[in-house]
């Protein structure tokens, strides 16, 4: 639990920025990316089986009758996410606006960012794609269409592309894509030119998160391995639950005014075993 002191000159002050704050929130994109299941399940099996294959003969009207087996694939839900403070008594009194209903929402943007952030550095590690890019990255316009094309081609040919294709990287890598969005034929430099960063390229749909969102660390029950990586793939081949959504709480405290305020919420996530192949782990090469 984090603690609050004000002095004098702050009663009215500590929290009047919060709004503000709001327009420098960072992105989220596990929801556009995967699908999501807000469902009390804890444990969700694979939705997927073998894949069957045809056979071709001549004209014979007989068949041979194969089994098809069930991928022992599970999402079990095993991490929680949480924030807890106390807004004393006379922090809401002597404030010009409400202080609870402030917490509550930064606290609420906080747990989901940390949900988003958790799931897409899964996804990362999880992808069994692979690709690396010349040197430069991202950051060297001449490499995006090379990039880009080696990319499409490691997901070219599968039915689930209809689902939708993803890019998600970091600030600093738009600097590339924004000069090849400039130069790179007529009617979209004229559009990037004009309206700044195009968010789709050759079809790819492009998240960008915040700098040093990709990480090598232990995030719960997980310990990834992506600093100076990205990730590529097709959408909804992924599923994160999140039971019950974020939820709040508000507790009396003994020995001290106000309440309480507590965010919190679980989550699991599952690249499903037959699909690994469709994310692609990037390696940037600096």
């Amino acid at each position: 639990m984090s603690a609050n002191s004000l002095s004098t000159r702050t009663y009215r002050d500590k929290y009047r920025l919060a709004a503000l704050e709001k327009a420098l929130r960072k992105a989220m994109v596990a929801e556009k990316i995967c699908q999501v299941d807000r469902s009390d399940l804890m444990r969700i099996q694979s939705p997927y089986g073998s894949q069957p294959t045809a056979t071709i003969s001549a004209l014979t009207g007989t068949y041979d009758v194969s089994t098809f087996t069930t991928t022992d694939d599970t999402l079990t839900v095993s991490d929680e996410f949480k924030i807890a403070e106390h807004v004393y008594d006379f922090e809401q009194t002597l404030s010009s606006f409400d202080v609870f209903a402030s917490r509550t929402d930064e606290q609420a943007y906080a747990v989901a960012y940390s949900i988003d952030n958790w799931v897409v550095n899964n996804l990362c590690e999880d992808g069994t794609g692979t690709y690396t890019t010349p040197a430069g990255g991202f950051t060297t316009a001449s490499n995006i269409n090379t990039i880009m094309s080696n990319l499409l081609s490691k997901v070219m040919g599968y039915a689930d592309i209809y689902r939708g294709l993803f890019l998600v990287i970091e600030a600093g890598d738009t600097v590339g894509f924004t000069q090849a969005q400039a130069t790179n034929g007529f009617s979209f430099a004229d559009a990037a030119l004009n309206n700044g960063f195009m968010t789709k390229y050759m079809g790819v749909d492009i998240y960008v998160l915040a700098d040093s969102s990709f990480v090598s660390d232990t995030l719960g029950t997980k310990t990834v391995t992506n600093s100076g990586h990205r990730v590529f793939g097709v959408k909804g081949v992924s599923t994160y639950a999140a039971p019950r959504g974020i939820r709040f709480e508000e507790k009396d405290v003994s020995g001290k005014t106000g309440k309480e305020v507590v965010t919190y919420g679980y989550c699991g996530f599952k690249l499903w075993t037959p699909k690994a192949a469709l994310v692609v782990d990037i390696t940037i090469t600096t």
